[in-house]
């Protein structure tokens, strides 16, 4: 979700600031007689052309009823009407309603008057004794950035007032400003438990949960216009939902009403200036803008929120670019410097970043992504630089002696590859950074902890992504970097105009290419989509990308619909389709020029190849009969029912759970195994495969439980734990096969690199094999990982350096085995023979 700048802050609290008094008046600890409820109801439910007919019959000097006034004049874009009716009522009493209402107003358009205005209303918390007076007054400090008196003052208020909506919503939004989102919400639940129809609260709790849970979200912002049709910060707040997911229509639709209501809206302008400059939309872009600084000639949000729309499609140099304009306007705004800082960091300029970040910070200490940004990039000062040809990579200096014996070499793969395959050669410098938390990670992504589920992400010439120790055991990290360089080809071949569902799916389309095992192992998870109806429309896959609860299905599905082109169109349809994008063609139109066909049409072309595909899967995992309680069944009528679907997957598995529940496991093998060969993908702790291989091990049947392993490995591509398991269970029964042996120990470090037991297994196949190379790779991360005999580590590396004819290495690892253990014999033999065979 875009930050939100003085102008929607405004607009977001038209209603709740204006009624602070009046809540506070509904209280139970300040009977304060409030202005008419017919005001206040005409503006909470937006009627403001009644606002000053109902005003008529009250005190039209008191600031309270003022305020109210100007407030819907505001509302309807009338800020000159505002400020004249404000400013004699300010001249009386400057520090009332009146005072706070035109500083904002002020502020929001640029005026330097603004900052004394709310410095004289921002006192008032100082000496307040009431609730009405302390929020008012830490309202005001919210509008100098001053956040941290803003949270005391408004925590007195509501000591004072104990319920009160208007201040609980107040208090929510700085916390939502400021990041602190569980707090946010709390704030915005208590004013909902109060008031259930107080509409600021629902709109802040919709941008509360715009991040995690958009459908919710969305519809908590429709609930509000329910209320209140006519505030166009919900309108522009649905506009921007819809923009984030690629409905551009909808977001126009949305900020049109916006605009309805309010033609002077500084953020609906905002947004329809972002919108234009994506779609190549120039003179319409140019009118926007020119549009918003006639209203406010510093209004640097319009290049702030262009830059984060251009940032979200992909074009981080232009979204650099744009933010210097924001700048340029308001070099002293916190929020506009910090955002450059954000931006240069993801085009790789870090020392200017860096610089940008400490000017942010200088200006408000307690921003919290600009503190985790320049955090993290001390972190980064501490990491190692490793530069090969156009890549340079940066990686924890404890993991770096590892990793880059394996990242270097795949990078130049990948990239040679990609490049011969899309005949488009990326431009570089390319900046690869790996990093060893997680958050780290997720804060050089967007200045923020978490994003779960992340793994990495490119930006085009940079990359960042986890390294295998901030998520152990849990993926596979070459294929990460394999993935995020696939992007590095799309986003320049199509001059960063590639929509994600396309980017995405190339790039798992591209992994499973390169490496069946770095597939994404969904395949039964999407056959019972398909069963239940739950898969997604091709015009709603790029939408899909924006919630956390249908990302996964969309890389998956992605990858579908680039393979079905692919299979139909070819390779070369595919990169016409990328160029075709880079042309500043709209997905309808791409589709037409480079494969002559629509999303309607292709949605039945690959609905056909889903039913080739997955059609047997589909009809092994459907049930008999729906209505079918397997879980209430008795083992006798499970048996009959298997007997009768012998292809029904979910019968077998569950026939063959009641078998073992009776400790029938010998009749429950053949029965797993049938489910198995139904279902060969299926992986978990319950699938058929892990029942027989735990069967097989109570029986002693160690060649069973080999077998079943291996078929579970086969298919469960990041279960690190499964090879390790079938590493011990082959190196008991002393297998050395190394066809049998090699794919377990290669699984092993693709997941965890860091295991030097599997790096030695692997560098003693090679040698072997007769691979020294290869040895001297997995030797050398032994050695870097410090195992309990590194006398022995550094033998092994030295004899793999003298097999590959590297006597200087040899000897020098030698010498250093000896160091070690001085009477080392298998050393002091190599020593021996160094010697000996000395040119």
């Amino acid at each position: 979700m875009m930050r939100r700048g003085y102008a929607l802050a405004l607009t977001a609290a038209l209603v709740l600031l204006a009624l602070i008094s009046v809540a506070v008046a509904q209280s139970r600890r300040q009977p304060v007689v409030p202005p008419s409820q017919q005001l206040i109801r005409a503006l909470n439910e937006g009627r403001y052309d009644e606002v000053a007919g109902l005003a008529e019959k009250l005190d039209a000097q008191d600031p309270t009823i003022a305020a109210l006034v100007a407030r819907a004049a505001i509302a309807r874009g009338r800020y000159g009407d505002a400020e004249a009716r404000l400013r004699p009522v300010v001249e009386r009493a400057p520090t009332s309603d009146a005072a706070l209402e035109l500083g904002l107003l002020l502020k929001m358009l640029g005026r330097a008057e603004a900052t004394p205005m709310l410095t004289r209303v921002a006192a008032v918390a100082e000496t307040a004794n009431n609730a009405a007076e302390l929020a008012r007054g830490a309202r005001a400090l919210r509008a100098l950035d001053r956040a941290q008196e803003a949270n005391s003052a408004y925590r007195d208020a509501m000591a004072a007032a104990q319920i009160n909506p208007a201040i609980d919503t107040a208090w929510g939004e700085l916390f939502l400003e400021k990041y602190r989102k569980a707090e946010a919400m709390r704030s915005f639940q208590a004013a909902l438990r109060d008031d259930p129809r107080w509409e600021p609260a629902l709109l802040g709790s919709a941008q509360a949960l715009s991040d995690e849970d958009p459908p919710q979200a969305i519809a908590l912002a429709r609930k509000a216009l329910e209320i209140n049709p006519s505030n166009t910060a919900t309108h522009v707040f649905l506009a921007q939902q819809a923009a984030d997911a690629g409905r551009r229509d909808e977001a126009r639709a949305s900020l049109q009403k916006a605009l309805d209501v309010n033609p002077s809206s500084l953020e609906a302008h905002a947004l329809l200036a972002g919108l234009a400059y994506v779609e190549d939309k120039q003179t319409e872009y140019e009118a926007a803008v020119a549009k918003a600084l006639a209203i406010a000639p510093n209004y640097g949000e319009i290049f702030r929120v262009t830059a984060e729309l251009a940032s979200h499609s992909f074009r981080y140099d232009e979204a650099a670019v744009l933010i210097r304009r924001a700048v340029e306007l308001d070099g002293n705004n916190p929020h506009y410097l910090g955002d450059l800082g954000l931006h240069l960091l993801r085009v790789g300029d870090e020392p200017a970043a860096r610089q940008a970040l400490e000017a942010a910070f200088k200006r408000d200490p307690f921003d919290v992504v600009t503190y985790n940004l320049l955090q993290m990039m001390d972190t980064l000062d501490t990491f190692v630089t490793v530069r090969d040809g156009d890549f340079v990579f940066r990686m924890d200096k404890a993991e770096a002696p590892v990793l880059q014996e394996y990242a270097v070499p795949l990078a130049q793969r990948a990239v040679s590859t990609l490049s011969k395959k899309y005949q488009f050669t990326p431009r570089g410098p390319l900046l690869i950074e790996i990093f060893p938390k997680h958050d780290d990670f997720a804060v050089r992504i967007a200045g923020l902890p978490g994003m779960i589920g992340a793994l990495g992400v490119c930006f085009g010439r940079v990359i960042a992504m986890d390294s295998p120790r901030a998520q152990p055991g849990s993926f596979q990290w070459e294929a990460t970097l394999w993935h995020e360089l696939t992007h590095v080809i799309t986003m320049q071949m199509s001059n960063h105009r590639v929509p994600r569902w396309l980017t995405e799916g190339i790039s798992v389309y591209e992994e499973k290419l390169e490496r069946r095992d770095w597939a994404r192992g969904m395949d039964m998870v999407f056959a019972g989509m398909l069963n239940r109806g739950e898969v997604l429309k091709l015009r709603d896959l790029n939408a899909a990308f924006t919630d956390p609860k249908t990302i996964s299905l969309a890389y998956y599905q992605a990858s579908l619909v680039v393979e079905h082109i692919v299979n139909t169109h070819g390779d070369a349809g595919l990169h016409k389709l990328l160029r075709a994008y880079g042309e500043g063609l709209d997905t309808d139109a791409a589709l037409k020029a480079a494969l002559g066909t629509d999303f309607d049409s292709m949605q039945a072309g690959f609905d056909q190849t889903l039913d080739r595909s997955f059609g047997k899967l589909r009809a092994a995992l459907e049930l008999p009969d729906k209505s079918l309680q397997l879980a209430k069944m008795s083992r006798e009528e499970l048996q009959a029912l298997a007997q009768q679907h012998p292809d029904s997957y979910q019968v077998q598995l569950v026939y063959a759970t009641a078998l073992r529940k009776e400790d029938r496991h010998d009749e429950a093998l053949p029965v797993l195994e049938r489910a198995a060969a139904l279902a060969p993908m299926a992986t978990g702790a319950d699938s058929p495969n892990a029942q027989i291989a735990e069967i097989a091990l109570e029986n002693k049947d160690n060649a069973r439980a080999i077998a079943a392993l291996q078929s579970l490995m086969a298919w469960d591509f990041d279960n690190v734990e499964i090879a390790r398991q079938l590493a011990g269970l082959m190196r008991d029964n002393d297998i050395t096969d190394a066809a049998r042996l090699q794919p377990v120990y290669q699984r092993i470090v693709a997941v965890d690199p860091f295991d030097a037991d599997a790096h030695g297994a692997l560098g003693r196949i090679a040698m072997q094999a007769n691979q020294p190379e290869v040895a001297v790779r997995e030797f050398k991360a032994v050695v870097a990982l410090g195992p309990v005999d590194q006398a022995a580590a550094h033998t092994d590396l030295a004899e793999s350096y003298l097999q590959s004819g590297k006597r200087v290495e040899a000897r020098r690892q030698t010498l250093a085995a000896l160091e070690i253990a001085p009477s080392y014999e298998r050393a002091q033999d190599l020593l021996l023979k160094l010697a000996e065979s000395r040119p």
